[in-house]
Order: structure tokens, then sequence, then C-alpha cells
């Protein structure tokens, strides 16, 4: 155990390392200069070199690359052209909001999600089922902003019970995390509706269900536990994925999370920023990944690190 944990540290650390040089080069093509944005659409020619030397970009593409990596080293990301502050505190400050909205849309889904599938599951091809199919299709269709703006109308305009932006109270936090679970709560259910189906019409169950058992405990001991792999692989990518920032949500919501950081890091060319940003979001969601995975022998005593024992 402890050579494959160090292998997928290993890897892991690659993989941010891939992503963050990635991002740096790819950042530095784009259009648009962020000399102009620091120093100001009236900038003269001149004023704009000495920013530009300021901020080292005058220097070679090497050159910039090199002192990155010596910054990565070190812990330095730079600072921010935009915040005048090191580019790792102001994610850092950033980042346990995203952390908070991740962890509520991410529990709402498992709440819901889980238990839809399994009823959709066993009522298959029946008119309830239909009808749930239709509601899950609908929900996964529907674009973030404009569930987004709805929720907003219905709950903070409509009838004013909920905060509109912002996250002063708790209070604040139910929009942005039902909008986002919305659309992972039919993404996830109908995952759950199809591995249970599959296992609930399985050999091994039919012969537990010959012994008497009865269905509940076939249902949530035994054809649950078997689906839960893949229910738990799909869980864990979607909320990493939240942890890089739910851009269109933390816009419609002024949620002061890294996605709207990042907006505006874009629009400024805020190049240590990105940066930064980007590091911190890839290291988060490539650990919430290891620990997905070293949780599945806990699942399935078949699973063995590393590998899978044939079934």
């Amino acid at each position: 155990m402890v050579r494959y944990l160090l292998r997928r540290l290993g890897l892991s650390a690659l993989t941010v390392f891939l992503t963050v040089s990635t991002v740096f080069v790819l950042i530095r093509m784009a259009p648009g200069d962020p000399a102009t944005s620091y120093a100001g659409p009236l900038a003269t020619t001149e004023e704009l070199a000495r920013v530009r030397a300021q901020l080292g970009l005058d220097e070679p593409l090497t050159t910039q690359y090199a002192v990155f990596l010596r910054g990565l080293v070190t812990g330095d990301l730079g600072t921010s052209y935009s915040f005048q502050a090191p580019a790792f505190d102001v994610v850092s400050e950033r980042v346990p909001y995203t952390v908070t909205l991740a962890v509520a849309s991410i529990a709402i889904t498992a709440l819901l999600a889980v238990p839809l599938g399994v009823w959709m599951a066993r009522r298959a091809d029946t008119r309830r089922e239909t009808g749930a199919n239709v509601l899950t299709i609908a929900g996964q269709s529907m674009p973030e902003f404009w569930s987004g703006v709805m929720l907003l109308t219905a709950f903070a305009v409509v009838v004013p019970v909920l905060p509109a932006s912002g996250f002063a109270t708790w209070a604040g936090l139910v929009l942005p995390a039902t909008t986002v679970a919305l659309l992972q709560i039919a993404l996830i259910s109908r995952l759950v509706r199809r591995e249970m189906a599959a296992n609930l019409a399985a050999p091994y169950l039919t012969i537990a269900r010959s012994r008497g058992l009865s269905e509940a405990v076939l249902t949530w001991r035994y054809a649950l536990r078997n689906s839960s792999i893949p229910v738990l692989t799909a869980l864990g990518t979607r909320f990493a994925a939240m942890l890089n920032g739910v851009v269109v949500v933390e816009v419609v919501f002024a949620w002061p999370g890294v996605g709207s950081l990042v907006v505006r890091a874009l629009e400024t060319r805020d190049y240590p920023l990105i940066q930064a940003t980007v590091l911190i979001t890839a290291a988060l969601a490539v650990g919430v990944q290891l620990l997905i995975d070293l949780t599945y022998p806990l699942l399935d005593p078949r699973v063995r690190l590393g590998k899978a024992v044939a079934r």
C-alpha cells in the first residue's frame, strides 16, 4: 500500500505540475497585454514599456518560466497585478468559499440523487419511473445560469425569503448550492438508476431473493453496495470539478469563490493570479481523486490498490 500511495502521490504531483506549466504557456500565447490592464488604456508607449519591465514581461518566455519554477519551489507564486498582494494569499482567501459551496452542493446531490435513483430502478418500466426520467432529463438540460436566475427570482424577489447574493449568513448558501445541485442530481440519479437496475436483475440477487431475504435488504445492502463504486466515482469527479469554481453560479449569486476570481484574473490578464488559482484548484481536485481511489477497497473487498480481483 505504501508503494502504491507513493506512486500515486508522485503521479498527482506530476499532473499538477504539467497542468500549471501548460497554463503558464497558454495564457502568454493568448491575445491581450497585462501591462495595458495594469497601466490603463491611456498609458503611453514609454509607460507600457516601464510596466512590462517592472512585471518581468519583457524577458524571454524561457526566463519567465525559470522565474516561475523558482517561485514554485519556494512557494512564491508572484504578486497579483490586480490586488497588489501575493497571489497565493489572494486565492487562499477565496478557496474556503468554493469548498463550502462544493461540499453543500455534493451533500444535497448525494442525499437526493441516490434515493431517487434507487426508487427509479425499483420501478423500472412503469409510468412513475417514466415521469421521473422526464424530470431528470429536464433537469439535466437546464443551464445553470437559467436555473440560478429562476431560483433567484422566485426566492429572493417574488418571495424574498433568502438572500440574493453574497455569503453574509448561512442562508446565502441555499440558492447557489441548490442551483449547482440541480444538474448534479439529474446526472447522478440516472447513473444510480442504471447501476441499480443491472444489479437488481443480476443472478446473485435472484439467489439471495430465493433464500427469503427482504427486498429492502436486497436493495440497500447488496444491490446498492455493488453499485457504490461507479456512483462514488461520479460524485467524486463532480466534486473535484466544483472545486475548480462554479463560475456561472458564482457570478449569478456574487459568490466570493475561486470561479469569480478566475473571471477577474482573465479579464485583467493577471498571470500570477491565474497560475496560483490553477495550482491550488488542481491540487485540490487531484487530492479528491486520490482519496476516492483509497476508499474503493472499503466498498468492495475484491478491489485491491493498484489492481482488481477478477470477478
